[in-house]
């Protein structure tokens, strides 16, 4: 199942949502296009669980960068693919998730839930010298905060069994259930062999469950949902 865009209006222009994306795409061409992410880059900026664990000592950049790794690593990606498909999940559920915080506090929130992404996958693992990057641990808990407070909002998706092809619309509670459904299973199958980081897709989602509610105890705006004619 491939979401492409809900039917959730919000209530303004989602400014950090747009930010956070233009970012990215201009990080992946500046190293990717242009050629700009070599190897010493990549073990600079990337999160590597065996450096955040000797603070920094098993690169030789130091403490500082390696904490700033967990930071920049959510900027980095590894293929057009990559970056695409974590860039639509965020539009698609990030921009009501801004508007449900307001911008401030989405910043936060978003970068909270990739640092509790990382956290998860450097602790089952922390002697792991195998880069992490993509935004996919904060774009999971923007899901799981969508989960929260949008979970019957409509989703147009895209089904594609072989040559069965179509578009849906389906309450996002059914695309984001059996997002992180899929996250679980491939972890319990193949660990850390599959070369996707699942443990942090898992610790970002959890992550996004509980922040959201956090950080709506220090307000919000009202939650609109648009149900058609």
């Amino acid at each position: 199942m491939i979401p492409l865009k809900d039917d959730n209006p919000t209530s303004r222009l989602p400014i950090v949502t747009i930010f956070l994306i233009v970012i990215n795409v201009i990080v992946f061409i500046g190293t990717d296009f242009l050629g700009h992410g070599d190897r010493e880059f990549l073990l600079k900026y990337s999160l590597i669980p065996y450096n955040i664990v000797t603070v920094g000592a098993w690169t030789g950049n130091g403490p500082l960068m390696a904490g700033f790794s967990i930071i920049s690593s959510q900027f980095l990606h590894g293929g057009v693919f990559h970056v695409a498909g974590n860039m639509l999940f965020l539009w698609i559920f990030g921009n009501n998730i801004e508007d449900r915080l307001g911008s401030f506090r989405f910043v936060f929130f978003y970068l909270l839930c990739g640092t509790a992404a990382a956290i998860a996958q450097i602790v089952p693992d922390p002697r792991s010298v195998v880069p992490m990057i993509g935004a996919s641990g904060a774009v999971a808990g923007v899901m799981g905060a969508y989960l929260l407070e949008y979970p019957r909002a409509k989703v147009l998706t895209l089904i594609w069994i072989v040559f069965f092809i179509r578009l849906i619309w389906l309450p996002a509670f059914i695309i984001i259930i059996y997002w992180i459904l899929l996250q679980v299973f491939y972890q319990l199958v193949s660990g850390s062999g599959s070369g996707v980081a699942h443990m942090a897709h898992i610790g970002g989602f959890l992550a996004g469950l509980v922040l959201v509610r956090l950080f709506l105890l220090f307000g919000g705006r009202k939650r609109i949902i648009w149900r058609g004619n």
